[in-house]
């Protein structure tokens, strides 16, 4: 069962990452990622007052650093999706259990044993593989975008996994990255000219974002509590196989063998370097 729930969870952040897509066609990208942070904010209170979780925190700096670097990790993500081929998109973003890896290594001081480096290293080549065939030169800044997404989400993980160590519900630091979210998106909507006033499709989309994203955060966070981390951990990387999936339903996206075999040592590098280290416990990817 604890498998199924991270299957749930991965086929879900695929199906918001398609509404991003269509999205991205009517609304702005500070436009999509307010809907997303405000989905969360109304989701995750009700949730918290059902649980009777609190909202006030003792550790306020952590949790707006985690929310800070998460908002800015998920724009860049919606902007990739907007730019490039799904499953490249979400590959992309999911190079960032190799930029932990080395953060935890630079930043903490915690020893890369050989397995890590060498997951680390095939990560970086498997990047390289999948950029060279698949992008285009229009499409190259949603791929900075996309390694952007997955180098600055590291950042918010890390700092998860101090707020587990310091005893916040998971359910508090999704809340407050929402919040943060929300109000951080909104200056960026004023000055492109206001919110875009939706149509019956792009009011579906938009609550698509919201819904997919917050119930695929609460069964990846069920997974993570009552199955093995690794497990879970690994099992996260099947987005890919939906996005992948989706993205050839829908928008007919073919990707050469080259980007496929790039995608291929992204995905074992990241479960290589679960595998190497102790995992972070909760880490709700795709905010």
């Amino acid at each position: 069962m604890p498998a199924l729930w991270m299957i749930l969870a991965s086929l879900l952040f695929a199906c918001m990452g398609v509404c991003v897509k269509l999205g991205a066609d009517r609304f702005g990208i500070a436009e999509l990622t307010f809907y997303r942070g405000l989905a969360g904010v109304l989701f995750m209170a009700l949730f918290m007052r059902s649980r009777g979780t609190a909202f006030r925190t003792r550790h306020w700096r952590l949790q707006v650093t985690r929310a800070v670097a998460g908002s800015i990790a998920l724009g860049c993500y919606f902007f990739a999706i907007s730019l490039l081929p799904l499953a490249a998109a979400v590959t992309l973003n999911y190079t960032s259990p190799i930029f932990v890896a080395l953060l935890l290594a630079l930043w903490f001081r915690e020893p890369l044993r050989r397995l890590a480096i060498g997951a680390v290293v095939l990560g970086f080549v498997g990047v390289v593989v999948l950029l060279r065939p698949t992008i285009a030169p229009e499409q190259w800044l949603g791929a900075v975008a996309g390694l952007a997404s997955g180098l600055i989400a590291s950042l918010a993980y890390i700092n998860v996994r101090e707020l587990g160590r310091a005893g916040e519900p998971e359910s508090r630091t999704v809340f407050y990255f929402s919040c943060i979210t929300c109000l951080g998106a909104t200056p960026f909507v004023a000055g492109a000219g206001g919110f875009t006033p939706p149509d019956a499709t792009g009011a579906a989309l938009v609550i698509g974002i919201g819904v997919f994203g917050t119930a695929a955060q609460l069964a990846m966070t069920r997974a993570y509590r009552v199955g093995a981390t690794i497990v879970a951990a690994n099992l996260a990387y099947s987005t890919v196989v939906f996005a992948s999936l989706f993205g050839m339903l829908i928008w007919g996206e073919v990707l050469p063998a080259p980007a496929w075999a790039g995608i291929g040592m992204i995905m074992a590098s990241g479960i290589l370097v679960t595998r190497a280290r102790t995992p972070l416990p909760d880490t709700p990817r795709r905010d």
